[in-house]
């Protein structure tokens, strides 16, 4: 089922209507075991896979990727490279898949817009004064649609952590619904929680739940930009709550970690994650995504391995 906002109809519509209502249900969800989910993630981790099986994960995980560059240095030119290896990410073989995306400031939407154009390849920007979120909502809108009206498809947005840490629910809610507003129907929401920020995993709980009743399409670990990123454990947790969320409402939501995914290994651990807590609904791009700069690399090179039975060495593919 596609990912909305609450019908008024549905029962879960009533916790958003007041901020005593929406802090009682986000403060009576379960209290996460945190030594349970990270052992949970780190046996996950341990799973081996058939050869068969990795040559399908690691084509998977190429067709999950958002190829991103967010740099105060970023380019014309570096945003045309990135948009054309994101169609073509190994251009001497043509069964490659394309990535799901390619990720830049909504200055550059019109570039990677026309480097992509007639691929598949969906242009998503950060928005809502990335990554810090510190800045009036009217400034945040008009980032939104400005980002949307260079054409955009997809949007991430950054919560106010600040907001949310003290508690005020209501403030986090109103803003991700009017950005999910901004947004009309043509582009795709990715709500970040920076979850290195927000210090704990019931936390992390309240602030996906929090995020799919205000509308998310898609809920995101992190920036990048900060020390501590997507990892196993908060990854898997934000997996529960898009199965549960689900489970009680019909509505399906993505999940995108971002940050500190480098290695093909690491990409198919937290795709044995995705399999074994949400279910194979969740195993296409248009509901899990990796947030990556270098990771696509790594995945080119065990996919040429396993084709060839060699690693073509570091000149085989281009550096971001």
């Amino acid at each position: 089922m596609p990912s909305s906002a609450l019908t008024a109809a549905h029962p879960l519509k009533d916790v958003t209507a007041s901020d005593s209502s929406l802090r009682r249900f986000l403060h009576g969800l379960p209290g996460v075991d945190a030594v349970g989910l990270e052992g949970r993630a780190a046996s996950l981790g341990t799973r081996s896979i058939k050869t068969t099986a990795k040559a399908y994960a690691i084509d998977l995980a190429i067709s999950m990727v958002d190829l991103t560059t967010l740099e105060g240095a970023d380019t014309p030119g570096k945003v045309r490279a990135l948009g054309a290896k994101a169609v073509r990410p190994d251009p001497t073989d043509r069964t490659t898949p394309t990535t799901a995306a390619v990720c830049v400031y909504p200055d550059m939407v019109a570039v990677a817009k026309e480097a992509v154009a007639g691929s598949g390849v969906k242009v998503a920007s950060v928005a809502t004064a990335f990554p810090a979120g510190r800045a009036p909502l009217a400034v945040k809108l008009a980032d939104v649609r400005e980002a949307v009206a260079a054409g955009a498809d997809e949007i991430d947005m950054v919560i106010d952590r600040g907001a949310f840490l003290a508690g005020r629910y209501l403030k986090v809610y109103d803003e991700i619904t009017a950005v999910k507003e901004a947004c009309g129907t043509s582009a795709r929401l990715k709500v970040i929680f920076e979850t290195g920020e927000l210090s704990t995993y019931d936390n992390i709980r309240r602030a996906s739940w929090l995020g799919m009743l205000a509308g998310a399409d898609f809920i995101k670990t992190s920036t990048g930009k900060v020390a501590v990123n997507a990892t196993p454990a908060n990854t898997l947790l934000m997996l529960e709550a898009v199965r549960d969320f689900r489970a009680q409402t019909g509505i399906q939501v993505g999940v995108k970690p971002a940050g500190g995914i480098r290695t093909s290994k690491d990409a198919i651990k937290f795709l044995v994650l995705v399999n074994e807590t949400a279910g194979g609904d969740w195993l296409d791009n248009h509901w899990f995504r990796f947030g990556a700069s270098s990771l696509l690399n790594d995945l080119l090179m065990q996919r040429q391995k396993l084709a060839t039975g060699r690693y073509s060495g570091p000149d085989y593919v281009t550096v971001d």
